[in-house]
């Protein structure tokens, strides 16, 4: 695994994000979804970020597909059950954290290290997800 893929620790914790994310899904949401990994052993932690980065490079080999295809929409099932592990998402929030990995730069860019365009086939496969599943 290459220093750039390597996962680090998961959390809400020194996380740029965390403002956002309460603006977005309030405070409730992240302190549970923070009480939630906190809870977690540090081998636990790792763990969970060894499994989203191997789903990350699953998703990556899977962009050229089209996001309906068995292919996108199993792995992007696979997407929604882990980051309920770590939160509760609705259908809605899966779909709209979708969209913020499109409309911000730095979830774009943080994505696409995996691969060019991974963050638009992840929106558009989420957003599938979402409305297949309602």
């Amino acid at each position: 695994m290459s220093n750039q893929h390597k996962p680090g620790v998961i959390g809400f914790s020194h996380n740029p994000y965390e403002e956002e994310a309460r603006k977005l899904w309030g405070n409730k949401a992240v302190e549970e979804s923070n009480a939630r990994l906190t809870r977690l052993s540090e081998s636990e932690r790792k763990h969970l970020a060894e499994t989203m980065n191997g789903l990350f490079e699953k998703l990556a080999s899977l962009r050229h597909l089209p996001a309906e295809s068995p292919e996108a929409q199993t792995a992007i099932e696979e997407w929604y059950a882990l980051l309920n592990e770590m939160g509760i998402y609705s259908l809605e929030t899966f779909k709209n954290l979708g969209q913020l990995y499109v409309d911000d730069p730095r979830f774009t860019a943080s994505i696409d290290r995996y691969g060019k365009g991974l963050a638009e086939f992840m929106c558009d496969a989420m957003a599938v997800y979402a409305d297949t599943h309602k």
